[in-house]
């Protein structure tokens, strides 16, 4: 038996945030991982996928180069051996470095599948046991989601997963499910050279945003290349000697898709079955672990504590959401008395190409709390350095009426970088005026939040005054 102050299960992002934010307020702490430290984000997830799509960038850059500015020269192919290599190697220094991090903040790290047995004791392999003097912490993440009756084979069906695991750029794929996983892969494939076509059963891409922002990036998507079916929905798919035949129906009609491969991207599933939660008292909602108190993360179980993937909505499934979670967790064990965490405040980005980003309320979520909202668009074609990247796109703006910005949402090229910004004005409760006084540098991407914020406080300058003769000519979308 070896005692802790702190036990946490699951070394991905909220786990290992609760152990080293634990460790560092002088907490005896145990981390407990069955597989990598860094879990899904490190290992199959964020970091190895915005790799790839920093490759894919650099291979649109060539092309652009070529064809808009006259810069003479020929992408000849991919080299996926040599993208897999530069991928891992970033993985990899990661993952060295966030080991020894957690070595030398004095984290005991104990290998293994952990189980509750109960409100303070864990046991890893069968033997081991662990105890709590203060908290458990379960954060054991998520899996890719497969629909019922699929079989997935790893080459013609496959998931994320298996998708960053193949040697070759597909020829061709039919991605099901258009949020931000099922998006990047598709913007991904199409800049390798794939013929992609989305599917999505809903009526929005990324439909959990505000529909301007769905709406935006399909057009974009659309002009790249990719064939995007909105309302539409999957029925089966057959594998054939040389990839998949995909049936899906929109309305009464039905089609069949071809292609080489078919990626399910139809959302994540919590990994809570087997473990001893339920047993031990923990209520689990669809396999989520749902807390007695959003406030402080505590399950029904007295100092038990859920953080991560395991957490239904509204927590988001982000690993910045995590890092908050596991760090407030941590500061509650040690006594101390950290904020909530609003989640209506937390950045939700998606890495394709152009990039989409927002923060706070989408505009029918505040119409639908009862809130009179105003809203503008400002055009990154308004703005010079938006012109110099060419990937169109907008700045929306979502304000209670003489009020503040409730939020901010973004498509286009390095808004993944801008939304930072709009954090800070939706959670620190500006006004549009407040954000109107701040003076944005020139030329940039970012006058286009300036700019749409100074419209809204009545200042405008670069952007069409709504009703005004000039807003007959302004750029499609100025509202």
């Amino acid at each position: 038996m070896s005692a802790y102050d702190i036990v946490v299960l699951g070394a991905g992002t909220g786990g290992y945030s609760a152990a080293l934010r634990s460790a560092g307020l002088g907490l005896a702490t145990c981390l407990v991982e069955r597989d990598l430290v860094g879990g899904t984000c490190l290992h199959r997830g964020c970091i190895p996928t915005k790799a790839m799509l920093h490759a894919a960038e650099l291979a649109d850059g060539v092309r652009e180069g070529r064809e808009r500015w006259g810069i003479q020269a020929t992408l000849e192919g991919i080299d996926v051996p040599k993208v897999l290599h530069a991928r891992d190697d970033v993985v990899e220094r990661n993952f060295r470095g966030l080991e020894t991090h957690l070595a030398g903040a004095g984290v005991t790290i104990v290998r293994g599948e952990g189980r509750l047995t109960g409100p303070r004791t864990v046991v890893v392999g069968g033997d081991q046991e662990l105890t709590a003097g203060r908290a458990v912490v379960l954060a054991t993440g998520s899996v890719p989601t497969v629909l019922p009756g699929l079989a997935l084979d790893g080459q013609r069906i496959l998931t994320s997963d298996e998708a960053l695991r193949l040697d070759r750029v597909p020829r061709s794929a039919v991605v099901l499910g258009a949020g931000s996983v099922g998006v990047e892969f598709a913007s991904l494939w199409c800049s390798f050279g794939s013929e992609v076509t989305v599917v999505e059963a809903l009526p929005s891409v990324l439909p959990l945003e505000d529909p301007d922002v769905g709406r935006e990036l399909a057009r974009a998507l659309r002009q790249r290349g990719l064939a995007i079916r909105v309302d539409t929905r999957f029925e089966s798919v057959e594998t054939t000697r040389d990839g998949v035949r995909v049936t899906v129906s929109h309305g009464e009609a039905t089609e069949v898709l071809e292609a080489e491969l078919l990626l399910l991207a139809v959302g994540r599933s919590p990994v809570t079955a087997d473990l001893g939660y339920e047993a031990a008292g923990v209520k689990l909602d669809r396999g989520y672990v749902v807390p007695k108190d959003w406030a402080t993360l505590e399950t029904d179980v007295p100092g038990v504590f859920a953080v991560g993937d395991i957490l239904p909505p509204p927590s988001l499934a982000l690993a910045h959401a995590s890092f908050a979670e596991g760090m407030l967790v941590a500061e509650l064990v040690a006594g101390l008395r950290p904020p909530p965490i609003d989640y209506d405040g937390v950045p939700r980005a998606t890495y394709s190409s152009p990039e989409a980003a927002s923060v706070g309320l989408t505009e029918p979520v505040a119409r639908d709390r009862g809130l009179e909202v105003v809203t503008n668009r400002m055009p990154f074609g308004g703005v010079a350095k938006g012109l110099i990247f060419g990937q169109g796109g907008f700045v929306k703006v979502v304000a209670e009426k003489d009020g503040q910005v409730l939020g901010v949402h973004m498509v286009g090229a390095r808004v993944t970088e801008l939304i930072s910004e709009a954090m800070l004005i939706t959670n620190w409760e500006a006004d549009p005026g407040d954000v109107a006084q701040l003076i944005h540098p020139h030329p940039t991407l970012s006058e286009a939040i300036g700019e749409a914020h100074l419209t809204l406080a009545g200042r405008p300058l670069h952007q069409a005054v709504p009703g005004s003769r000039r807003a007959a000519a302004a750029p499609a979308g100025t509202r």
